[in-house]
């Protein structure tokens, strides 16, 4: 490849973001059956057919919308893509994709769009196209990325995701002031029967008409917003980790409802937080994950702060669990916690007994069921 055509190529990837079409790379010069070979020896990455990456440039969700949308620019980035760019977490092993009823399991290299049209319909290898009606205002441009507003990305998530997965990327968007719970209640619409009769009172009134109902944003008929709307319900501001949110589910899910970020007061004045108290027995609840407690100085901090708690007034005993004992060990978890809550009654005289784990948690490590406010129940499709 000769010097003056790969300035071109750069210039021309640098004024789309990074990416480059093969077709462009023939227009600049090379020849079409070498095209890839020459990019390949050049060090440009291969993105999706007909698609490359400058060299040089890490390969994330950004680069790989910006390279889908430069083949399809009326798609928009959306439900997992779109929570990338705005920084909403996933669970350790990746985000769920649905495509009808066949949920997968996928990793960064897979990007999602939707598409206005409601055309949806793509054969490239790790794009994922909804075909849902999408309003004007809907949109907006991130990173240099078309995806769909913070607003409208919880909305889909919270149809689309698992309970569990639902409610950690709602903690995460109340958390962060992406948008409050009534915006949210109000973007998702009123609830459906089966029947096609609506029964959420709106401004005032109870519309029970049946047939389909316009949300008064864009006029789409959304599915699945019942369970939306229970997944928003159990959703927590406070929660301050994709641990603490499965924990929290989980503690849930077996009935118990401690306080999140309780504060308490050590001896000598000092303000500090727990994730969890059980503020009745003085038993406290630490989450720790390694994103915020990997490096000597914050181990140092934490050996400190775990010493502290242990001197504040009404506090009798602090359980510590990592993200690993969240999301791999969590029946250990639970057992754990109840057995020292029951011990802590009993030493108070207390005539309380504590149940044992629940029956529906599986017996096996490793498993991530989905927690809801009555109980636990195995992973679900939300359709």
């Amino acid at each position: 490849m000769k010097r003056g055509d790969q300035r071109n190529l750069h210039d021309v990837a640098a004024a789309q973001g990074g990416v480059l079409l093969t077709t462009q790379a023939v227009e600049c010069g090379l020849r079409p059956s070498g095209a890839a070979g020459a990019l390949r020896r050049a060090g440009w990455s291969r993105l999706y057919c007909g698609t490359w990456g400058q060299p040089g440039l890490r390969i994330d969700t950004r680069l790989r919308l910006r390279a889908v949308q430069l083949r399809h620019p009326e798609w928009v980035g959306s439900h997992g893509s779109a929570a990338a760019l705005y920084g909403i977490p996933a669970l350790p092993h990746g985000r769920t994709v649905r495509r009808g009823r066949v949920v997968r399991v996928v990793g960064d290299d897979v990007v999602e769009l939707t598409d206005p049209r409601r055309r949806g319909q793509t054969r490239v290898p790790g794009v994922v196209v909804h075909a849902i009606r999408l309003a004007a205002r809907e949109t907006t441009v991130v990173a240099g990325v078309r995806v769909t507003t913070a607003l409208r990305t919880i909305c889909d998530l919270l149809m689309a995701l698992p309970a569990h997965e639902a409610v950690i990327a709602a903690d995460f968007v109340l958390a962060q002031g992406l948008a409050d719970r009534e915006q949210i209640r109000e973007a998702l619409g009123p609830d459906r029967h089966p029947d096609g009769r609506i029964d959420e009172r709106i401004d005032g009134r109870v519309d029970g008409r049946p047939g389909r109902h316009l949300d008064g944003r864009c006029g789409r008929r959304r599915r699945n917003v019942r369970s939306a709307r229970e997944a928003l319900a159990l959703a927590d501001p406070a929660s301050g980790s994709p641990a603490e949110s499965m924990a929290r589910l989980w503690m849930h899910g077996v009935g118990l409802h401690p306080e999140s970020q309780a504060e308490v007061t050590t001896p000598n004045g000092r303000l500090l937080r727990l994730d969890f108290l059980f503020r009745a027995e003085g038993l406290g609840v630490e989450i720790e994950g390694y994103t915020w407690h990997g490096s000597r100085s914050a181990h140092q901090n934490d050996i400190l702060r775990f010493n502290e708690l242990s001197g504040c007034e009404g506090i009798r005993q602090v359980l510590r669990f990592s993200g690993d004992d969240v999301f791999r060990r969590p029946r250990l978890m639970i057992h754990t916690i109840q057995e020292a809550l029951s011990r802590l009654r009993e030493s108070a005289g207390s005539s309380i007994v504590v149940a044992d784990v629940h029956p529906n948690i599986p017996s096996h490590e490793g498993a991530l069921p989905c927690p809801s406010s009555t109980g636990s129940r195995p992973p679900t499709t939300r359709r």
